[in-house]
């Protein structure tokens, strides 16, 4: 062979522990907080998550040992393979070199599963029979409706109401793997009922999903709460992603100069770069890069503050970067970026220093999404397209300056449920959408009276 398009592991090569960044940060990250500022007890948290989660929510242990129950789970599609985007590369007319771990092989078609398999069985394994959740593009929701059938557990979803008319197909997956998928804000919950009095023709947002979700767990039986971002042990479980990513450019004596991944709450993002940051602050020289919408640009234009997690303010204050919990975001295409909220772990790291983020509007990431289908073969999610721009831009840079640059991408996910978003960018539909200082402006006021988090 002249070349080596995918780097692959075998089964019993696939990591069998997940990477807990707390353990490295330079600072502690700080505790989630009461509205007067007090920090919160693990207790506190009971209601909505099983106590064995709640435990790797505070862990700073290094290393968690991945239980084997999830391993086989796992293993139906992990590892994933690292792949050279050799087409892609070519067509920019780049000297870089362009990998991506293709997360869109599992049988959800993102990343997503990586976590809901791990949080399905640590619920078993408590004694949870229920699920609920939310979904903004269905991502996260078909891939819990997988991993609650996988483990025997019911779920119900609450899925963004301007998804749910987007994207019909991805709430038929929920269904088919059993699960019970409905438009957010509803009417079966007292916050999803009271923002409808409110606005009644809302697009939804995942703070109000939340919300519902939230509702629906901690006042019923046997039901738990699952989230598929932002939360430290779903950040912790994603990192298999990064894991197996460093163990395939060992095979090939390489080391990528930047690490890219697409932007929301943050699970996909830290799941290819936590464990490359890892190296980064142990001394290694690695660029690591967020990309965000600039229609939800949380993290470059959200302060770093204490704010709740939905609408309804039924979550602790955690220390994040933040847009305000009562953004509304614009209906792009890219369901599962519009959060108001970033990880508190990718926060911090980005307060650290020890990354950078940029934000991109919506019509340079499809032409860069088409691209890839024009090259590559695979239709990339809209958030994944993110990434894909980024690195565009990064390639591009490399073939003005003469470098050859090795850059790594998180391929987060497949757009075969995400079509019409591609049919309204062919056919000229499709117009960019930014926030404006204005809009930004009126959602922060949301977050006045809220304490602040501290100075590093």
């Amino acid at each position: 062979m002249s070349r080596q398009c995918k780097v692959l592991l075998n089964d019993d090569e696939m990591p069998r522990q997940w990477y807990n960044i707390q353990a490295d940060l330079p600072h502690p990250l700080p505790p989630p907080v009461d509205k007067e500022g007090k920090p919160i007890g693990p207790q506190a948290l009971a209601p909505v998550f099983p106590m064995n989660l709640i435990e790797q929510e505070v862990s700073t242990q290094r290393w968690i040992d991945i239980p084997e129950a999830v391993i086989e789970k796992l293993l139906l599609y992990r590892p994933s393979p690292l792949c050279r985007a050799y087409a892609f590369e070519k067509a920019l007319k780049t000297p870089a070199k362009i990998y991506y771990k293709n997360e869109g092989v599992s049988p959800a078609g993102s990343h997503k599963p990586n976590t809901a398999i791990a949080q399905a069985y640590y619920n078993k394994e408590f004694g949870i029979k229920r699920l609920t959740t939310e979904t903004g593009a269905g991502q996260w929701g078909s891939a819990l409706a997988m991993a609650c059938k996988l483990f025997g557990l019911a779920c119900k979803v609450y899925m963004v109401r301007i998804s749910f008319e987007q994207k019909p197909f991805r709430k038929m997956m929920m269904n088919t793997w059993g699960a019970e998928c409905i438009a957010s804000p509803s009417n079966q919950t007292n916050a999803g009922r009271a923002i409808l009095a409110k606005t009644p023709d809302t697009p939804g947002s995942l703070a109000m999903a939340i919300s519902e979700a939230i509702e629906d767990a901690v006042t019923s039986k046997d039901t738990r709460y699952s989230l598929g971002s932002v939360l430290n042990h779903v950040l912790l479980h994603q990192t298999i992603i990064g894991l197996e990513a460093q163990k395939q450019f060992q095979k090939i004596g390489a080391y990528p100069d930047v690490v890219i991944g697409c932007v929301g709450g943050g699970s996909n993002f830290a799941g290819i770069s936590f464990p490359f940051i890892c190296d980064k602050i142990h001394g290694k020289k690695v660029r690591i890069m967020a990309v965000e919408p600039a229609a939800c640009p949380t993290l470059t234009r959200g302060p770093f503050v204490y704010d709740s997690g939905d609408v309804a303010m039924m979550t602790p204050l955690l220390a994040m970067h933040s847009l305000g919990h009562t953004f509304v975001p614009r209906p792009i295409h890219a369901g599962g970026l519009r959060y108001h909220g970033m990880a508190p772990l990718v926060s911090h790291v980005m307060r650290e220093g020890l990354m950078e983020a940029c934000a991109i509007n919506q019509l340079e990431c499809y032409r860069s999404a088409v691209m890839w289908a024009h090259t590559e073969g695979f239709i990339p999610a809209p958030e994944t397209s993110h990434a894909i721009a980024a690195a565009a831009q990064e390639a591009i840079r490399a073939r003005e300056e003469g470098k050859e640059t090795t850059i790594l991408l998180n391929w987060s996910g497949h757009g075969l449920m995400d079509l019409t978003g591609y049919e309204k960018f062919l056919t000229g539909k499709m117009v960019d959408a930014t926030l404006s200082e204005d809009d930004l402006g009126k959602s922060l006021q949301s977050l006045a009276g809220l304490p602040q988090p501290p100075e590093l």
